[in-house]
């Protein structure tokens, strides 16, 4: 079976620290349990959908949208990490701060675990575990923070397909431009936390995504970073009932090409696992 996490975090809570013990615990609450409660008291007629939240901007601002619109009932946040690592690939954030954002934005969130080096057939496999438990729990659509990568679409409309639901994209075809000064102009607070030295000068790592940012963006690096110049973690924004108190750490070039910025919380956060 897949290595998965259902987690509630409360802040306020007495600090329980992150710890790779707690990380490879087995989660044994039904997920069906969890998305119902979730639902309490709410409008049962929208279709529920759970986000894939790789703690950036795009999948914040995705949330923001559909919050917006009111077509669906988010219930649910899914992210993948490393074991091991326990990082949000590429991103590089901590799971404490993946799980401060899920209590900022008052929903649950849902880890399964990818083995380091895991080749795409463990990856779909496990993913597809999951997604078939999410399916069972009645979450009908799974929602993506892409913006114009047509073969990535594609790629997840297929394998949502063949599980039954329903690959939702609430930002695809944005301007990333005009998006980007959006994200800035509604609130949204970012930081970037990985940078592609290949593509982008990584003096970038760690810098506060805003107007001053965009203005020095080299040309022919997308405002959003959608063909991979850089990843980030969101801070702040309308989607959270309050901003995160973060501090920036050690800067580190890992595999000779990507400089990843650590982000730290300045204080503990209570997390609390579901049982």
């Amino acid at each position: 079976m897949v290595e998965m996490n259902i987690f509630t975090v409360r802040l306020g809570m007495p600090g329980i620290r992150w710890s790779k013990r707690q990380s490879m615990l087995r989660s044994r609450t039904s997920l069906t349990a969890v998305v119902s409660e979730q639902s309490s008291g709410k409008c049962r007629m929208k279709d529920k959908i759970a986000l894939c939240w790789s703690s950036g901007k795009d999948i914040a601002y995705a949330l923001h949208v559909l919050r917006r619109e009111g077509r669906y009932e988010v219930v649910l946040l899914l992210t993948t990490m490393t074991e091991g690592y326990d990082r949000v690939s590429m991103h590089g954030v901590r799971p404490e701060l993946v799980l401060a954002q899920a209590a900022a934005a008052g929903l649950p969130l849902r880890i399964v675990w990818i083995p380091q080096q895991a080749d795409n057939a463990i990856y779909e496999a496990r993913m597809a575990e999951a997604l078939a438990e999410f399916k069972s729990a009645g979450v009908g659509s799974i929602a993506f923070g892409d913006l114009f990568l047509e073969d990535l679409k594609k790629y997840r409309e297929d394998k949502l397909a063949a599980a039954g639901m329903t690959a939702v994209f609430p930002i695809w075809k944005r301007d990333t431009r005009e998006l980007a000064r959006r994200m800035v102009a509604e609130g949204f607070r970012v930081v970037l936390t990985c940078v592609d030295t290949q593509k982008l000068d990584a003096r970038f790592a760690g810098r506060e995504y805003d107007l001053d940012l965009l203005a020095d963006l080299p040309a022919g690096v997308d405002p959003c970073g959608e063909n991979g110049e850089f990843h980030s973690f969101c801070c702040a924004g309308p989607i959270f009932s309050h901003p995160l108190d973060i501090r920036r750490g050690e800067v580190v070039l890992r595999d000779g090409r990507f400089n990843f910025c650590d982000v730290l919380a300045k204080e503990a956060w209570g997390v609390r696992r579901s049982a």
